[in-house]
């Protein structure tokens, strides 16, 4: 990690760039200019300024140089400008500044699959199909749970109560959220939102996130329009403090590192600003709940179907994520990503049929090959991507997972939420197989979950959302307000992600140590032996084929594990263990 001199630096050169690329983006969905956003990347050893001036003397306005990993942000309103750029001495790569992931969860309905699939509300989980016997360590009592705590079946089936008997997380841990923001003022985050170090790399454009709610189409570091970064964050580290829910490291630091559109897109810019932004301010632990959308698969060279100019593209983001991700591991930031809901096997990917969806109308069928094609950032270096299982153990059927158990594309697995789990059983198809954690009220209210008066709406009542209240007494301990927290139930690899960032932070909490001058921490390569070496070993199902028509899935959807108990494609190195993490360090779970 690294002091934090030139923080204010590094934010105050980014205000100029977030103006201009705001009218850029509104002028665009006005139609009155034809100026473009475009990403060039510098060949290494470059000097990605002295790139940025020749850029701008060849007519582009230069919105941002990121010099950590030598990319340069322009506008153009010049045809062809991204094929005269290439063809400059010293770049490696330029395309249009499109897309680089979505979250998978922007949408809503897929994940929770409530429009049209509900047929009863329910408003708890005390009854969970197949849950896991308590096998953690003996120790001190476990501290008071929050009131929501016992309809959070994931921190059960991780360990997470035996584990904050002696570790709750240190608040020298920073933990990266790296979505559509996070809500600062959520009262179930707001003691471990670090309002100092949190920062907004995006800015709203109309033409996918509607009207800019504010005037600069920037919204402040706490603010979250879409819930799903907030989802994520609580499950990470809400406070345990007697209100809702608590998270997996309720003590750790939040720092919101926001890099997705309020629709939940991800763009390259943005996205490799916050990863170098974490490496640069000594966050510990990132969480990534996206995947790569406009292009599911980015490919080098593109598929066979993509055009020349759609492949440059793809290397573009390729060369840049992969600077970006080694550049934050190098840093010192251990990395955690979604591994997808795609229901696929991600080591033989079927023909991609929606990309690019960004512009809409572009998408075309493409031929994806393993070997030159990346799910990023989970297929990125040094990153741990996690699969999504249900109440029951059983990988979620929408949960993507791998067959090739030497590529690195699956680390352990986590939970995620099933809704269509605990067949037979009263738990069938209901919210209480979601996972539950912290909720936007500005989110909710625009969604009608919640009135004008924040009560909970028959709508959000079928939706499971939940309101918990606590009074808070004045200094003279006299009288007090009442504060409420709002939650809501989601599913998805991004949800399963979120329990084991938590864990990774767990463990540099319990065996961090003073890094010299750069702080307290842990080395990453040392978290993910850890992560993985104390994982919960699952076997793959009996036979190694999991079929979901049992459930109303096509044949689409049955999945082939392979490997043995200790690896396997669908639950990696095992299921995060919160207790295995803090009490061992090292070594495998038996």
């Amino acid at each position: 990690m690294v002091a934090l001199t030139g923080v204010v630096a590094l934010a105050t050169g980014t205000l100029g760039a977030v103006a201009s690329t705001a009218s850029a983006h509104q002028a665009a969905a006005t139609g009155t200019t034809e100026r473009t956003s475009y990403a060039v990347l510098a060949k290494e050893g470059t000097d990605a300024r002295a790139l940025a001036q020749r850029l701008q003397q060849a007519g582009a306005t230069v919105t941002s140089v990121n010099t950590d990993i030598g990319l340069v942000s322009v506008d153009s309103t010049r045809a062809g400008f991204a094929a005269s750029a290439r063809a400059l001495s010293g770049v490696a790569a330029a395309a249009k500044d499109g897309v680089v992931g979505r979250s998978p969860d922007a949408g809503k309905v897929a994940d929770r699959e409530r429009a049209h699939e509900q047929d009863v509300a329910a408003r708890t989980a005390d009854h969970r199909d197949g849950r896991v016997d308590d096998k953690g360590p003996k120790g001190p009592k476990a501290p008071k749970a929050d009131p929501l705590d016992s309809l959070l079946w994931g921190m059960d089936m991780i360990n997470a109560p035996q584990a904050h008997r002696t570790e709750m997380g240190d608040r020298r841990v920073r933990v990266g959220i790296m979505d559509t923001g996070v809500d600062g003022s959520h009262p179930d985050l707001a003691a471990n939102f670090d309002r100092r170090l949190s920062r907004n790399f995006t800015t709203d454009m109309p033409d996918i996130d509607g009207p800019c709610e504010y005037a600069s189409c920037v919204d402040p570091a706490d603010h979250d329009d879409n819930g799903h970064g907030t989802h994520v964050a609580g499950t990470i580290g809400a406070a345990m403090n007697g209100l809702g829910v608590s998270g997996v490291a309720p003590n750790v630091d939040l720092v919101n590192v926001r890099a997705g559109q309020d629709s939940g897109y991800f763009f390259l810019t943005p996205t490799v600003k916050a990863l170098t932004y974490s490496g640069d301010v000594g966050i510990d632990v990132v969480n990534m709940s996206f995947y790569v959308d406009p292009w599911a698969y980015n490919c080098r060279g593109g598929a066979p179907e993509d055009t020349p100019e759609q492949a440059a593209e793809q290397d573009l983001i390729i060369q840049s994520m992969t600077r970006a991700l080694n550049y934050a591991h190098r840093k010192g930031v251990t990395l955690v990503a979604a591994l997808g809901n795609n229901n696929e096997d991600i080591s033989n990917p079927r023909t991609d049929t929606s990309s690019p969806d960004y512009p809409g109308g572009t998408e075309h069928p493409r031929t994806i090959d393993n070997a030159t094609c990346l799910d990023l950032p989970v297929e990125g270096p040094h990153v741990l991507g996690v699969s999504a299982l249900g109440p029951s153990e059983r990988k979620a059927d929408y949960s993507n997972w791998a067959t090739d158990l030497r590529s690195g594309e699956i680390e352990v697995s986590a939970p995620g939420g099933w809704y269509r789990d605990g067949l037979g059983t009263d738990t069938y198809r209901t919210n209480g197989n979601l996972i539950l954690s912290t909720a936007p009220l500005n989110v909710m209210q625009d969604e009608g979950q919640v009135d004008a008066d924040g009560n909970i709406t028959p709508l959000g009542e079928s939706l499971g959302t939940m309101k918990d209240c606590r009074v808070v007494k004045g200094h003279d301990h006299k009288g007090g307000q009442e504060v409420c927290g709002y939650y809501q139930y989601l599913q998805g690899t991004s949800m399963a992600s979120p329990h084991a960032a938590g864990v990774a932070a767990l463990a540099v909490s319990a065996h961090g140590r003073q890094q010299g001058r750069s702080g307290f921490g842990l080395a990453p390569d040392a978290v993910r032996a850890i992560v993985m070496g104390t994982a919960t070993d699952h076997a793959c199902p009996a036979g190694g084929v999991q079929s979901y028509t049992d459930v109303g899935r096509s044949d689409l959807y049955t999945a082939t594990c392979v490997g043995t108990p200790r690896f396997n494609g669908f639950y990696g190195a095992g299921i995060v263990n919160a207790a295995g993490v803090v009490a061992r360090g090292h070594g495998h779970a038996d």
